[in-house]
């Protein structure tokens, strides 16, 4: 049981560096847009180049960040039922609906994603947009995200399960008190 909960801190570690980057990219998204607009009225200069790495940043910040948000349990949900069942039977649903639904999407999406990156990644291709960039980074993000989420799928199906036997607590509730 030590060698899982391990596998669990190390993905988690994982998805707590991508969401560190993610952090940044916020910053970096708004100096370039506040670059961007700057440019544009002093100098009457744009290029689609800024607004496409905007864009990129956006969907990084999103992909890079969606498995620190599922570690956190801080995804939106609908639990009309969750939170009036013990806290026993909220770890069979979390159980259940990581095993037969969560991840068997998250693989599929992962597996669907990657051909639209590698098809991209070795055609070169580029944004139709006069100025426009390669769009192979922007297009690895999607299967890097779902592979992401499916590694914190992972340690989170097995926490739940750790949480059973007895091995570590875990606090399911979904809108926790602002720390």
């Amino acid at each position: 049981m030590e060698a899982l909960r391990s596998v669990c801190r190390g993905i988690d570690r994982i998805s707590q560096g991508f969401a560190w980057i993610s952090d940044w990219l916020v910053l970096f998204a708004v100096l370039i847009s506040a670059a961007n607009a700057v440019v544009r009225y002093l100098f009457s200069y744009s290029s689609n180049a800024f607004l496409e790495v905007q864009w990129y940043m956006f969907g990084a910040m999103v992909l890079l960040g969606a498995a620190y948000t599922l570690r956190m349990n801080e995804h939106v949900r609908v639990d009309l039922i969750y939170s009036a069942v013990s806290p026993r039977t909220q770890l069979w649903i979390d159980i259940v609906g990581f095993a037969v639904f969560f991840l068997p999407v998250m693989i599929y999406l992962t597996w669907l994603s990657w051909p639209f990156f590698w098809q991209s990644f070795k055609s070169g291709e580029y944004s139709n947009s006069p100025g426009g960039l390669i769009l192979w980074p922007a297009k690895m993000l999607v299967p890097m995200g779902f592979g992401l989420l499916t590694l914190q799928g992972f340690s989170e199906l097995a926490k739940r399960i750790l949480a059973l036997e007895g091995v570590i607590e875990i606090d399911a509730r979904y809108e926790k008190p602002v720390q």
